[in-house]
């Protein structure tokens, strides 16, 4: 076994070198600071495409949590380079929170107050913490969190409200992007809430921080999941009614690992039992969208699947169907994550100009008008994914040792 696990770390850990060498090489904008916005297939940028906070607060995150595994100073430079173009341009010095975009050259372009987009400013900040110290980050991730405790949180039924005008105002568009639902609450803004109050907490045990995220798990547990198929439902009013049939296999297998993992870090004796059985029964549910290639399709509705295969779903299959062959010990887990690897190799890795394509069809062709880089397509899932199994794999080899 230590043969195959060691070939698939070693086939990790040149992607993570190569993803992380394209960012540094190619997303830098040197003119007008910070990241370009959209970079496109044959790594050409387009300079005046405006910047996401997603997408800058991502390779915070990705390039913070890079260094704390490897250990090499090279990465710290994009951090630090992501950190300040995020507090000089991003946050928002009058009412608090961060910008949902800003245009090409750094200035205010839609000021709306996304709790998504914050919730991964938390994520990146309390990571970037974690690799240098500066209590400056940290604090900004504390208020950041104070203030979606403040705006976002709903008191009466838990749970985070969408989105808000720039002042904290209602809002009447709460989408993220205009394929979603437009509707209060979403499985996707609070599963990255989770994600990034739990990296706070590595580096803040706070008390009422721990709380509000055992309440996350409560309203994944009580909410979110469904008893009956172990999908996730996707759209919600404020008062937690399904208004969506859409069924997401990317988030559902990135929930079935992630979820046990926030239960881990807050150490919450129930939770953790319980999430250990509830991952691998989510990560079964997530295989309906599997395909004998390899490749894990994007969604589907109502019964009609969609056979398009993003790249980041792939990514988190990779690590949700590890995570649920070291619960069971079942091999088909295992084999399942290295086959998911295996298909985004050959058809999703750019071997010419590096990075991940966004996505293929059925038919294994290129989908069309995507760029490589843009306001979702980010470093944070692919990277993430390598990062994560090689931790996890160092691990396996530890206990064996």
């Amino acid at each position: 076994m230590n043969s195959y696990l060691g070939r698939y770390r070693k086939q990790l850990r040149e992607e993570l070198d190569g993803i992380l060498a394209f960012w540094m090489q190619f997303a830098p904008d040197r003119e007008n600071g910070g990241f370009y916005g959209s970079i496109d297939n044959s790594n050409h940028p387009n300079p005046e495409t405006e910047k996401g906070l997603v997408l800058n607060a991502r390779i915070l995150w990705t390039f913070s949590a890079a260094f704390n595994q490897l250990k090499d100073r090279k990465y710290i430079s994009i951090a630090e380079r992501a950190y300040h173009y995020v507090c000089d341009h991003f946050i928002d010095p009058e009412f608090g929170g961060a910008f949902w975009s800003v245009d090409f050259k750094g200035n205010k372009l839609d000021d709306r107050k996304q709790t998504y987009g914050i919730a991964f400013c938390i994520y990146g900040l309390s990571e970037y913490f974690r690799a240098t110290a500066d209590e400056s980050a940290l604090d900004l991730a504390k208020d950041l969190f104070e203030q979606v405790e403040e705006h976002a949180f709903d008191k009466k039924q838990k749970g985070y409200i969408e989105a808000f005008t720039r002042e904290w105002s209602p809002i009447s568009d709460l989408r993220l992007s205009q394929k979603d639902a437009n509707e209060a609450k979403t499985m996707n803004t609070h599963l990255h809430i989770v994600e990034a109050y739990a990296n706070l907490y590595r580096v803040w045990p706070d008390r009422r921080l721990k709380k509000q995220i055992e309440n996350l798990l409560e309203v994944f547990a009580h909410y979110i999941i469904d008893d009956s198929t172990n999908h996730m439902h996707l759209f919600f009013d404020e008062n937690w009614n399904v208004k969506s049939r859409l069924i997401s296999y990317g988030h559902e297998i990135e929930a079935a690992w992630l979820l046990q993992e926030v239960a881990e870090i807050v150490r919450h004796p129930g939770w953790m039992v319980a999430l250990r059985s509830r991952s691998v029964k989510i990560a079964e549910a997530a295989m309906e969208g599997m395909q004998a290639d390899g490749g894990l399709n994007y969604e589907s509705e109502n019964g009609k699947m969609s056979d398009d295969k993003h790249w980041w779903p792939q990514a988190e299959a990779m690590v949700g169907f590890f995570n649920a062959y070291q619960v069971t010990g079942n091999l088909k887990y295992l084999q399942q994550s290295i086959k998911t690897w295996e298909f985004t190799e050959k058809y999703i890795k750019d071997h010419e100009n590096g990075e991940w394509f966004w996505g293929v069809h059925a038919d294994h062709s290129l989908m069309s008008g995507f760029d490589k880089v843009g306001f979702w397509k980010c470093p944070y899932h692919n990277a993430r994914a390598c990062m994560e199994l090689i931790e996890r794999i160092d691990r396996i080899y530890s206990l064996e040792d």
